[in-house]
């Protein structure tokens, strides 16, 4: 059900990835699946399996061999809460985002239109969502 909320809040904003990297993880490969609902073009999705329970550094390394425009990236806690904390030039104003619960997304604008020089501390936050902001409980 958050896989499908995001997926839906995605779309309803217009963030549409080129391309989505996913952990080879099966639960990743879920989240995906329920996130891509959401989409009436679903994006081509590739699995990574470098994102499986990876540090920041991994993460960094695979978005620096992304070649789309826009990347969506889906893996693993603690190394993805690390890595959003490390890449962003300042948090969001969300108290969810320093502990970065299951499926919470963030869209980033960076600087470089070239992801392999991509470095710590250079992604824009345009925007921060966790499931809970989206389904009543």
């Amino acid at each position: 059900m958050s896989a499908e909320a995001i997926g839906a809040w995605l779309s309803g904003k217009g963030y549409r990835p080129d391309e989505v990297v996913v952990s080879g993880a099966a639960r990743t490969m879920e989240t995906w699946q329920g996130i891509a609902r959401g989409f009436a073009f679903v994006p081509p999705h590739r699995i990574e399996r470098d994102l499986y329970e990876a540090s920041a550094e991994t993460i960094l390394t695979v978005l620096r061999r992304a070649t789309a425009p826009s990347v969506m990236l889906i893996g693993h806690n603690p190394g993805f809460a690390d890595f959003a904390s490390r890449i962003v030039t300042a948090p969001p104003d969300h108290s969810r985002f320093s502990d970065y619960p299951t499926c919470a997304t963030t869209i980033m604008s960076f600087p470089r239109n070239r992801w392999n020089h991509t470095e710590w501390r250079e992604a824009e936050v345009v925007d921060f969502v966790v499931p809970r902001d989206l389904i009543e409980v």
